[in-house]
């Protein structure tokens, strides 16, 4: 397992910034360049289930670890769905369970600074760069806009 980070600065507040990361509708215009149709699905509690969906019934089973609304989320990720079905117990998913997903927001009076570390195995290096490299670009517009 390996950790990447990324940070970019947005010229808006926290406020604005968090809420075009999780409000339904922006989530899925930066999460698509890792999956079109990119869902969320969460109760936004300690310990609760959040499901990261890409509209064909696959995706990622997770909890919060922590939360402090607009500073920071973390994110634990627990097993997958594949097909509809959960699986937190094969091989695959116990290779990687636990891996975290850090969103921090830092502010400057009114510039953000978004800093986001993800747990990954190496083989996935590339897929997460260019997903962030562009998710986060359409953060920073949306939140700018």
């Amino acid at each position: 397992m390996e950790t990447l980070s990324y940070n970019i600065k947005i010229y808006a507040t926290p406020e604005k910034v968090w809420e075009v990361l999780w409000a339904p509708e922006s989530y899925q215009a930066w999460t698509k360049f890792f999956a079109c149709d990119s869902t969320m699905t969460t109760d936004w509690k300690v310990g609760g289930k959040t499901y990261f969906g890409d509209g064909k019934g696959n995706g990622m089973i997770s909890t919060i670890e922590s939360i402090d609304e607009p500073k920071e989320i973390v994110f634990k990720h627990l097993g997958m769905i594949e097909n509809g079905k959960e699986d937190l117990e094969s091989e695959t998913v116990k290779s990687w369970a636990g891996a975290l997903e850090k969103y921090m927001l830092f502010d400057f009076n009114g510039e953000t600074q978004l800093h986001v570390e993800v747990d990954i195995q190496p083989e996935h290096a590339e897929f997460m760069n260019k997903g962030f490299d562009q998710g986060l670009a359409m953060v920073k517009h949306l939140a700018e806009k």
